[in-house]
């Protein structure tokens, strides 16, 4: 590539970020950060009855969580600045006004009963209303209205619309570098509205001249603006610009039933659909922050959809998905959310966390719920993250460490509770009064060596043990259990459960 590549994500400040527009941010930067570009944060809040109260601060704060910050933007100026589409509405007026001057734009006077009765009459003959070639002359704008009429118009300030002049009987050969080339009938396009009664431009006016002035060569975005790339390839050669390259991105599907994936799917499922929790006066959803998931593991289940390096590997960090990402392994088709799947990212991600930083998490968990303890918690942490998808599990796996068990699984005990087994925990604490050096090991030796000698099934020392010290069949080994907790409170565990069985 001869031009440095610059690309951006032009998100629309109107509520939480989607987190198919995160991956569409995800996909702009690898595509920047692979090619020694730049990745720019362009706010398109053109439409200000829209605008949402910290919608802005909410995408900044959301890249910047999952390490894909942008390199220019709202409080990152570069050359290119301002990056909010409102400080720059002085802009776009010229350039509307430049299309009407050379023919290729017009203004249109029509009022909204005059389509309504353009779009009624059409229906009545079984046709589509589409404002374009065919019917324009016959439509209230200033190709089909005299100079004088127009300009008296003008003089009483009558609203009006700037329309793009579609060319007719063109066929448009456009290329898209995930689709492929694409044709496109001119007769089938409607002419567009690019600046609108209120002296704002519209998305698609301002999305060219922005892209323009910010230099932009590749534009990476959703599938669903797919039908606007007639259009844009057409303002940029009517501007005699060179157009940037277009790559539109696969929808994300619902992980059940056909569609794209929405905040309903994640409501009605338990996952999240956003990066970050969002609250307002009237809505409230769930983020994958406060859930407990890693940035990493978010990045790297947002990656693998719609994206595939050709190869069976699944974990990816960040740096390798700067070295590994290509366009041309992004796939058409949609691709299905699986919210098992962004879990078993998170596992992977957890277990490769430090355990001193497990520990700090934990002991916020361990502080919100008022428990102290002397236990020695990086061995703690060690010994029970393995079975650990969230930080929130710890807890739930260490639980027992910190309150003896007041009662016993009920099935469990039927199982492992027997006429004999008091008379056999007996023994195991005799033991245990034995060992100086409470260690996990000291205590394999000892007891293993013990039910070995005295010809004692396992299964008849080992359950009612791990019961008598969980409260439940689960947890690590009884050994590791025992060293950890320590002589006195293993062995009083032992006791209480003995006494429960008498």
């Amino acid at each position: 590539m001869s031009k440095r590549v610059r690309v951006r994500f032009a998100p629309s400040p109107t509520g939480p970020l989607h987190i198919g527009g995160v991956r569409t941010a995800l996909f702009n930067y690898l595509f920047a950060k692979k090619h020694g570009g730049d990745f720019l944060l362009r706010i398109e809040d053109t439409d200000q009855t829209r605008y949402v109260a910290g919608a802005e601060q909410y995408i900044v704060e959301a890249l910047d969580w999952l390490n894909i910050s942008f390199d220019e933007g709202p409080g990152k100026e570069g050359l290119c600045g301002p990056y909010r589409q409102s400080e720059r509405k002085s802009l776009y007026r010229k350039y509307a006004d430049q299309l009407v001057a050379e023919g290729k734009a017009y203004f249109a006077f029509d009022t909204a009963e005059d389509l309504a009765g353009a779009r009624k009459e059409a229906e009545s003959k079984g046709e589509t209303f589409i404002y374009n070639w065919h019917n324009r002359q016959a439509l209230k704008n200033s190709l089909a209205l005299s100079p004088d009429a127009v300009e008296k118009l003008m003089a009483e300030e009558a609203p009006y619309v700037i329309r793009f002049k579609s060319p007719e009987n063109k066929t448009l050969h456009l290329n898209d570098l995930i689709r492929g080339d694409v044709h496109i009938d001119t007769n089938t396009l409607d002419d567009k509205v690019l600046f609108k009664s209120d002296g704002m431009p519209t998305y698609h006016l301002a999305n060219i001249v922005d892209d323009h002035l910010m230099s932009i060569t590749h534009v990476i975005r959703g599938e669903e603006w797919l039908p606007s790339m007639a259009l844009h390839e057409m303002l940029y050669d009517a501007f005699g610009w060179e157009a940037p390259q277009f790559a539109h991105l696969p929808l994300i599907m619902k992980p059940v039933g056909k569609g794209k994936l929405s905040k309903r799917d994640g409501e009605a499922l338990g996952f999240p659909v956003y990066p970050l929790e969002w609250k307002s006066e009237t809505e409230q959803y769930i983020g994958y922050r406060e859930e407990g998931y890693l940035p990493e593991a978010v990045v790297n289940m947002l990656a693998l959809l719609g994206w595939n390096p050709g190869t069976e590997q699944e974990i990816f960090s960040l740096e390798e998905l700067v070295q590994q990402f290509t366009l041309e392994r992004v796939n058409k088709a949609g691709a299905k959310f699986d919210p098992e799947k962004t879990k078993w990212f998170q596992h992977h991600y957890i277990q490769e966390q430090p355990v001193a930083i497990l520990v700090d998490s934990f002991q916020k968990i361990l502080d919100a719920k008022s428990v102290t303890t002397s236990i020695d918690l990086f061995q703690l942490v060690s010994m029970v993250k393995e079975r650990a998808t969230f930080a929130s599990d710890l807890w739930e796996q260490s639980e027992f460490f910190f309150h003896a068990p007041k009662e016993y699984d009920e099935k469990a005990a039927q199982k492992a509770f027997k006429e004999e087994t008091p008379a056999i925990l007996k023994q195991v604490v005799e033991q245990l009064n034995e060992i100086n050096d409470f260690t996990a090991s000291e205590l394999t030796e000892k007891v293993k060596g013990w039910i070995t000698s005295e010809g004692i099934g396992f299964g008849k020392v080992m359950m009612p043990l791990r019961l008598a010290l969980v409260g439940e069949m689960k947890g690590p080994d009884v050994f590791d259990i025992m060293g950890l907790l320590g002589k006195q409170e293993s062995i009083q565990r032992i006791e209480s459960a003995v006494a429960s069985m008498n």
